[in-house]
């Protein structure tokens, strides 16, 4: 099958970016499951085993596009990672809605969600969930003196939440992301990481906090954080019940109840969030599931429904 994807920001991203992740993971992906795959992306962009066509996003989301202008080879889907504007008249199309819509706006024919509860706040059925490069990330079972928070500086993702839990347990917090707030002798402030720097706060902690005030679709640091054998303490709102096992972490709605949910840090075992993230969360369960979804448009002209998670 020849799948063309279509990013509109530049990739790879060096840091913060986990839609961006996932368009580099995915395309890898199918390249290893056989498929030809070709990126159209903006100038700059570059992915290891893929071929990147450079393109002006403009031009790819405008009326006049003509697919053709850039890829000769016969095209039996392309795939958008943002919304399809004008889809091209002669190729098959979908498109992965990566975050949230809001004014009560529902998917159409052609959206992918990223998990069941995304979909299902979206009215729609066709969902899959993002997926990490297991490769790319340090297993590991001996943790250092710290829990991680690693996600972007916004209310939402309840940072503050984790900066009090972290306190109530008198425990050390290095807290990853951009902007900077003020903090207690407890909190180690980091900045934005990425790279070997992101590896290894990821597999030296002991916990990942995610209490998040939102209805998340399907964040990456979690996937990041259990293929690096780190357990999760979080909120039950959006995806996270989908993705947080009973032994790869808690969840918990008050500060009391993440609080004593720290307290079972030991009940949760390195290998089975490792071992988790291998069964379900791998880029190549993610690609073997948008294959799914691909060859079910080509048959049917419809997506099929998601797939719950083992």
């Amino acid at each position: 099958m020849h799948i063309v994807q279509f990013n509109h920001v530049r990739v790879p991203v060096s840091k913060y970016g986990g839609a961006e992740r996932i368009v580099v993971w995915l395309s890898q992906g199918l390249v290893e499951l056989g498929h030809e795959v070709t990126l159209l992306a903006p100038k700059g962009s570059r992915v290891a085993g893929v071929r990147v066509v450079e393109v002006s996003p403009e031009e790819v989301l405008s009326s006049g596009f003509d697919l053709h202008r850039h890829v000769s080879e016969p095209v039996d889907i392309m795939h958008y990672h943002c919304e399809i504007r004008y889809p091209p008249p002669s190729v098959p199309c979908v498109w992965t809605l990566h975050g949230n819509m809001g004014g009560g706006w529902r998917a159409d024919s052609r959206t992918i969600c990223v998990s069941r509860d995304h979909a299902g706040r979206h009215g729609t059925h066709a969902f899959v969930r993002n997926g990490v490069r297991l490769d790319e990330y340090e297993f590991r079972t001996a943790k250092a003196d710290y829990d991680l928070f690693l996600a972007r500086l916004h209310s939402v993702k309840g940072w503050q939440v984790a900066i009090a839990a972290a306190k109530r347990c008198r425990v050390r917090l290095t807290l990853a992301g951009g902007w900077r707030p003020s903090f207690s002798r407890y909190i180690k402030f980091v900045g934005q990481v990425g790279g070997a720097r992101k590896r290894e706060l990821l597999a030296g902690a002991r916990c990942l906090w995610m209490p998040v005030r939102w209805e998340d679709p399907c964040p990456v640091n979690i996937l990041e954080a259990l293929a690096s054998g780190t357990p999760i303490i979080g909120s039950p709102r959006g995806s996270l019940p989908e993705l947080i096992s009973p032994d790869t972490g808690g969840l918990g709605t008050t500060l009391e109840e993440l609080v004593a949910l720290r307290g079972r840090l030991a009940d949760w075992d390195p290998r089975a969030c490792r071992a988790r993230a291998e069964r379900s969360f791998s880029h190549l369960v993610m690609a073997e599931e948008y294959v799914r979804m691909y060859r079910s448009v080509l048959e049917t002209g419809t997506l099929p429904p998601g797939r719950p998670t083992p």
